[in-house]
């Protein structure tokens, strides 16, 4: 099957500065797919090129089996992207905001109120639908962009780092809809400086340093590079005191806690890889392989 996004030498600079270098991957139709790196590493850059909006100035990308260079209209046609910045009309309501969005996304007119409707109430904004979205915080603008981005359902959906400005609740409420689009077919990419958020909805994750990818694979692939779980000994200031790396089963939990058997007082805790692990590990001046 065709994947869904597939990428392949793809460059692009900014005058001497190169932000992506020779970019290779594929993403799956109905896959979850992140992109994480810290800021500068070239997230939103490739994001841009795979929605139109930047050409690149080497390599080939397609979106829905469509050439984002040549075929772009075909792309646009086929995707939804939700910014950084939040893209809506300060002088509509949310509800007003949302219909218009539908109408112009070809949905007739009871359709478009209905969804609206709908996305209002599934991104918690329902008590503050009627009024302008000037008089808005920060977060709530936010969760009207991203109702924005869901009113007709895509093939393909991009989201640069969508919980940016987010609570907790909020995020995680996005993160089940996101799970939802998913279970149902479509594909999203999605950039994120969070982590958790990486290792909670991806089903792959590509860590991206200096405008290259440093690794690629699902989040348990990823930790298990870095390395295996560790049996740590704390003192009474929380301190560590001793690590013991193990294979995590039972025999070798009993093994690393018979050699700690000397060590009366302390707490002993089993510490397992993790995303941050491996973003350290990824982003430092050594690669991956080099570490491991």
């Amino acid at each position: 099957m065709t994947p869904a996004v597939d990428v392949h030498g793809l460059r692009k600079a900014f005058g001497a500065d190169v932000v992506i270098d020779g970019l290779d991957f594929a993403v799956a139709r109905g896959e979850v797919f992140a992109l994480l790196g810290p800021n500068g590493a070239g997230k939103t850059t490739t994001i841009s090129i795979l929605t139109t909006l930047l050409d690149a100035d080497a390599g080939t990308a397609t979106v829905a089996g469509f050439d984002t260079a040549s075929q772009r209209t075909e792309v646009q046609r086929r995707i939804s992207l939700t910014g950084q910045a939040a893209a809506v009309d300060d002088a509509l309501s949310a509800i007003e905001n949302v219909v218009m969005f539908g109408r112009l996304a070809g949905l007739d007119r009871g359709s478009a109120a209905r969804r609206a409707t709908e996305l209002i109430a599934q991104f918690s904004l329902a008590d503050a639908a009627a009024r302008p979205v000037r008089t808005y915080s920060g977060g709530m603008r936010r969760r009207l962009d991203l109702a924005l981005s869901f009113v007709v359902t895509p093939e393909v959906l991009f989201l640069d780092e969508p919980t940016t400005g987010l609570d907790t609740r909020s995020r995680r409420d996005l993160w089940d809809i996101i799970r939802t689009l998913s279970a149902a077919g479509t594909t999203v990419v999605l950039t994120t400086q969070y982590l958790e958020e990486a290792d909670q909805l991806a089903d792959r994750i590509a860590v991206l340093h200096e405008g290259r990818i440093a690794a690629i694979g699902t989040p348990g692939e990823l930790k298990a590079r870095i390395g295996g779980d560790t049996v740590e000994l704390h003192d009474e200031h929380g301190d560590l005191v001793r690590a013991i790396p193990t294979d995590g089963s039972i025999a070798g939990l009993r093994r690393a806690l018979d050699d700690l058997d000397e060590h009366r007082d302390g707490v002993v805790t089993l510490r397992r890889p993790t995303l941050d692990d491996v973003f350290l590990a990824v982003t430092a001046t050594t690669s991956l392989e080099e570490r491991v």
